[in-house]
């Protein structure tokens, strides 16, 4: 599996469906810091996208994840509404 971070010059983001983090059992552990559009909640880079990346590797011990970043100059993410949960 490849995760996508967008990054932007301040700050990255994980792109992860709200479903995964259900399935997971993490969706209740994310921060205000990330953020949320539709079904897909962005991750903040320092804390959150940890809290999933632990998850997912505890839930797939046998799958390789590899990482990328996406940069962009300016980002619609800091507009989205903040992430309040389940």
């Amino acid at each position: 599996m490849i995760f996508t971070f967008t990054e932007d010059p301040g700050h990255a983001w994980l792109p992860v469906k709200r479903s995964l983090l259900k399935e997971l059992g993490v969706a209740s552990d994310i921060s205000s810091y990330s953020y949320q559009e539709g079904d897909t909640v962005w991750l903040e880079e320092d804390c959150d996208a940890g809290v999933f990346i632990r998850a997912w590797k505890q839930a797939n011990p046998d799958q390789h994840a590899s990482y990328g970043s996406e940069y962009v100059e300016d980002t619609h993410i800091r507009g989205l509404q903040p992430y309040g949960g389940e």
